[in-house]
């Protein structure tokens, strides 16, 4: 794929689809029904809150084209600006010899035997006229390079100043889109807490489920894996925080993110553009510090965990719930895939 046909996918991939503002449901009339709702609030604030996030990766990525390509009109810019000063320095010894030329002088050994009185004189001019041919080749050559080079350059910062348009425009309408998402979360976190008003102690209790605090530990060997899922394991019991990346608090892929990076590995806060990295493994191959996403689609992922083994997730799954560890499905019922990062 070319350069400008890379340049031109990343710059206009689609950008998430926009949730709309909530409705306030209808009072619960049951403690089920309450604890129902508060759930179901809590799912479309994720998809909100991943809405967001990945808008605001995309926009990072947008914004890094556009330092790029005004790098690349910058650097072509300085290269054609040499070449032409190349081109300046070479083109009177070139003009000299098209001129020489045209009017019919002969650089060759057969114009230096005929003129020649004798075979020493020959043999001079001849040892004299390599000279000239050879400098005359090498101007020749560094001309037609340097015109060369300033083509070429005048052609990439051309091609640098129209990537950086898109990129600025593509990071406009990103920045637009934040902002309406950003609007769109708060309202829905609204929702979300008008909703937890409603929950009983049971309610509350349900929804935290059981609280495991026991000991797990990251096969010998796994390497960054390994100390990705002893990172992540540590954060149990801290609270959910929608945008959050520790230390105090997290959302799922803010917990990832932190528990990969400790064991010095980057990667984006957003479940979605996680889904981009490393390599896809099947179910039945899962190993300790591998991702595990859900959604119905890639481009509807709203969750992330990480698997420690046994069947086994650590996550930070919703907002009322501390990290913790939970049964796959404990993840979601719309389980998409796995990938692992390293290894």
């Amino acid at each position: 794929m070319s350069v400008a046909a890379v340049v031109a996918v990343v710059t206009f991939s689609p950008t998430p689809a926009l949730a709309q503002p909530a409705q306030p449901p209808a009072p619960p009339t049951t403690a089920s029904e309450a604890l129902q709702q508060y759930n179901d609030v809590a799912k479309r604030a994720e998809q909100v809150n991943e809405d967001l996030l990945k808008a605001q990766v995309d926009l990072q990525a947008r914004n890094a084209d556009f330092d790029k390509a005004n790098a690349d009109v910058a650097m072509a810019a300085e290269t054609e600006k040499q070449a032409k000063a190349l081109e300046e320095q070479f083109r009177g010894q070139v003009d000299a010899l098209a001129s020489a030329s045209f009017q019919g002088a002969r650089f060759n050994k057969i114009s230096a035997l005929l003129t020649g009185s004798s075979a020493d004189d020959f043999l001079e001019r001849a040892s004299a006229l390599n000279v000239l041919a050879s400098d005359n080749q090498d101007a020749l050559d560094k001309y037609t390079r340097a015109v060369a080079t300033a083509t070429d350059a005048r052609k990439l910062a051309e091609d640098g100043q129209r990537r950086a348009a898109e990129a600025k425009a593509a990071a406009e309408k990103l920045t637009a889109d934040i902002s309406k998402t950003q609007q769109d979360l708060r309202a829905q976190l609204t929702t979300l807490e008008q909703a937890r008003t409603r929950l009983s102690a049971k309610d509350k209790s349900d929804l935290v489920g059981p609280v495991d605090d026991g000991v797990y530990l990251a096969p010998s060997g796994s390497g960054a894996a390994g100390r990705a899922m002893d990172v992540a394991l540590a954060q149990r019991g801290k609270p959910y925080v929608w945008g959050a990346e520790g230390p105090g608090s997290f959302d799922c892929s803010g917990l990832v993110l932190y528990a990969y990076r400790a064991a010095g590995i980057s990667l984006p806060h957003s479940s979605r553009a996680q889904y981009g990295y490393g390599r896809s493994v099947s179910r039945s191959e899962l190993q300790p510090g591998d991702l595990l996403f859900y959604g119905g689609s890639v481009g509807s992922i709203h969750h992330v965990a990480m698997y420690i083994g046994g069947g086994k997730i650590v996550h930070a799954s919703t907002s009322g719930v501390p990290v913790k560890t939970d049964s796959i499905e404990g993840g979601g019922r719309d389980y998409l895939g796995a990938k692992r990062i390293v290894g």
